[in-house]
């Protein structure tokens, strides 16, 4: 019985592989990933890869996953997309339910002067 932890056998190899976070990994779910010849704006070489893997204290395979982690966080929406704008329905709602200002309120400043 194999443990978490534990390779896939010589027979498992074939149809299924390991990630980082020790779950198998179907062979339709991993792409080919090449390593530039000369490192560009757009790529990189396997000998950058090792030198991050050396400074960062991981493995190659776990310094793409953090370059992608990266990219990710920065290009990709962290947030859900909502329904787009408020109808005029919603709009009335929201303003009958706000509080309404108390006095005569005074502008001590403005943003375009």
């Amino acid at each position: 019985m194999k443990t978490s932890t534990q390779l896939p056998s010589r027979n498992d190899r074939g149809t299924a592989r390991r990630a980082s976070s020790n779950k198998v990994q179907p062979r339709s779910e991993q792409i080919a990933f090449r390593y530039r010849a000369q490192a560009s704006a757009s790529g990189v070489t396997r000998e950058t890869t090792r030198r991050l893997a050396a400074v960062l204290g991981v493995d190659e395979t776990q310094v793409i996953h953090l370059a992608l982690q990266q990219l990710a966080s920065r290009v990709l929406p962290q947030y859900q997309t909502d329904d787009g704008a408020l109808s005029s329905a919603q709009h009335r709602a929201l303003k009958n339910t706000a509080p309404k200002p108390v006095g005569i309120g005074k502008v001590r400043s403005r943003l375009f002067e």
